[in-house]
């Protein structure tokens, strides 16, 4: 592969405003602290429209910073293009995965490989369960589960 060409993966959620936006935070610094953050693309997106525009969630946001993980984002919806130019849509649940296969479906040049985050963790924990009706500690294995995840799936594309 030529140096110039990058990877890309998409963190996607019901909302992007819990799971997601810390799944692309956990990435993101997992990428950096490898040093080859400038080597990916790194975002999340929701399956619906319902938290356009809003920031994370404050219990994620505040489960992010204890952990000294820097989370930036505002919620948006899965595009069209966004299954043509990302390599990865890795997602949390079921919901997620059938919303996304019928999407993708309907783009002609779609080039993403659709996954469950969870299928990649060593703990084989397949579903990342959404922590918004919830408390801390939801936020919390969340969180765990996408170390786990994000550790493993950074590791096969290295």
């Amino acid at each position: 592969m030529a140096a110039s060409s990058g990877k890309s993966v998409l963190f996607v959620c019901l909302g992007n405003i819990c799971r997601s936006p810390i799944a692309e935070a956990v990435f993101r610094k997992m990428a950096t602290d490898a040093g080859v953050v400038d080597k990916w693309r790194i975002d999340s997106a929701a399956t619906s429209t319902y938290e356009i525009g809003n920031p994370p969630d404050h219990r994620g946001q505040a489960c992010m910073k204890k952990h000294g993980v820097p989370m930036r984002h505002v919620a948006r919806q899965v595009t069209k293009e966004d299954f043509m130019s990302f390599d990865y849509i890795l997602c949390m649940d079921e919901s997620n995965l059938s919303d996304l296969k019928k999407k993708a479906n309907s783009v002609k040049n779609s080039k993403a490989k659709i996954e469950l985050l969870g299928s990649y963790d060593p703990e084989k924990q397949l579903i990342i369960k959404d922590p918004y009706y919830g408390h801390e500690e939801d936020f919390e294995n969340v969180y765990e589960q996408c170390v786990r995840c994000c550790k493993v799936f950074l590791e096969n594309n290295s």
